[in-house]
């Protein structure tokens, strides 16, 4: 159900497994989209990825591609079509870095 490059990073090292299991305070437009104040990383993809699938939102010629629609936009820096790699990497940046 995870892209290989989520699987690679939750086996290949645990402590950022911490990292995208942690609740973390959403900013406005996520907090929209998601429904919730607070959600770790991997729910919050996990709602993305669910958004998708049943929105239908994987291009039929490549699956490796999302056409994104309006409210998937707002989250997704207003791309009209993002890769499926790129989608972990664009949900982290509503994220904060934690402070060391």
């Amino acid at each position: 159900m995870l892209p290989q490059g989520v699987k690679k990073t939750i086996t290949d090292n645990p402590k950022k497994l911490a990292n995208l299991i942690d609740l973390v305070n959403l900013p406005s437009t996520l907090r929209e989209f998601v429904g919730q104040s607070q959600i770790s990383r991997l729910g919050c993809f996990m709602r993305v990825w669910s958004y998708i699938k049943t929105n239908n939102l994987q291009d039929p010629n490549n699956k490796n591609v999302v056409n994104c629609d309006k409210k998937l936009k707002s989250i997704l820096m207003g791309k009209p079509q993002v890769e499926l790699d790129e989608l972990p990497a664009l949900i982290k940046l509503h994220f904060p870095k934690a402070p060391k």
